[in-house]
């Protein structure tokens, strides 16, 4: 696996993190990521003029690999993650959302996957849906080949954003449309991009 060697200087994964009045739940995803089998990562979190102060439920959290930016404006989501992906010092790219979960071996079985599978540009996971109890209450719809994923491309792409991880020369090749469409920057992405890379998902819920 010669791609998952990585240098003293530079971890071998950046991960994104845009967040916007995050609240109770920033802590949970946070800590999803400090807690994963793979270690050599950074985390960007970009704080887009939040008002709720949530980043004081994570400041006892002590790791040099968590990466805090606050500039006091208000982007959007698209800027913030093209800022991301132009900070970016991993060869590996992943999203992450405030509110969200990774299994531990998210990264792990993400990097091995992208390793195997050199065609593969974007390589999203399968993921479970919980209520604010934590309790699940479903499984997200996905679909596993480039070509199931991509099969209707002009009613969206079951191809859950924030599990997404690819090599960042794609990101940085391709990169966020600003300012992003409504709630729609992910999907315009996959739009855009699709007929010219390969998309695949890991058929386990790692989410």
């Amino acid at each position: 696996m010669s791609e998952l060697k990585q240098s003293d200087a530079s971890p071998l994964l950046t991960i994104a993190m845009p967040i916007y009045n995050a609240g109770k739940y920033l802590r949970l995803a946070v800590l999803s990521i400090v807690q994963q089998s793979f270690s050599s990562w950074e985390l960007l979190i970009i704080d887009d003029g939040s008002t709720d102060n949530a980043l004081s439920e994570i400041a006892d959290i002590d790791d040099p690999r968590i990466i805090i930016l606050q500039d006091g404006k208000n982007k959007g989501l698209a800027a913030r993650l093209n800022e991301c992906i132009d900070r970016a010092r991993g060869q590996y790219f992943a999203r992450m959302d405030q509110d969200d979960v990774s299994y531990s071996e998210r990264f792990k079985q993400q990097l091995v996957f992208l390793d195997k599978n050199q065609k593969v540009d974007l390589l999203a996971v399968r993921a479970i849906t919980i209520d604010e109890n934590d309790e699940v209450t479903g499984l997200f719809p996905s679909a596993l080949t480039h070509s199931e994923i991509c099969a209707k491309p002009w009613r969206g792409f079951y191809f859950p954003h924030p599990t997404w991880m690819g090599r960042v020369e794609w990101f940085r090749r391709h990169r966020y449309m600003v300012p992003g469409p409504y709630f729609c920057e992910d999907q315009e992405l996959l739009l855009r991009s699709y007929p010219i890379s390969e998309f695949a998902t890991l058929d386990e819920v790692l989410f």
